[in-house]
């Protein structure tokens, strides 16, 4: 005679569309997130190389012994992939897989554009090229 298996038999082994498996969480259970990436708030003050800048972060730290807060500077080669920043921009940037020797952050975003200011022999020719041209004639006397 064959045996008959129940219901319960076969569910105690296979979990159904209701059951979560061991790697479906249950809306109960807390979602295990990747860790976070630290990000740092700095100024560009450096964009010579291509596709890389340099981010100074400024930190607080209190000293040990005489509780006296000082400022410290720490310096990050940043990947800027579109070259998109320029010296004195406020930038976000963000921890990830080394990309060269130095290079361990990349630009999130700018946060803040610098004033973009243009040299005062450059502004005067634009303004007015015959007044330029002269004091260069009086520079050279």
């Amino acid at each position: 005679m064959a045996t008959k298996t129940t219901p319960a038999d076969t569910t105690a082994d296979q979990p159904t569309a209701d059951q979560p498996t061991a790697d479906q969480p249950t809306a109960d259970q807390p979602v295990e997130r990747r860790h976070r990436r630290q990000q740092k708030l700095g100024k560009v003050v450096s964009d010579k190389m291509q596709k890389t800048i340099v981010v100074a972060v400024e930190s607080l730290k209190r000293d040990r012994i005489y509780k006296r807060t000082y400022k410290y500077t720490n310096k990050f080669k940043a990947h800027d992939e579109h070259n998109s920043a320029r010296i004195g921009d406020v930038v976000r940037i963000e921890e990830t897989r080394p990309l060269s020797k130095e290079k361990r952050w990349r630009l999130v975003e700018i946060v803040q554009r610098a004033v973009q200011v243009i040299p005062v022999e450059k502004a005067v020719q634009q303004l007015d090229p015959h007044l330029g041209a002269d004091t260069e004639a009086d520079e050279e006397r």
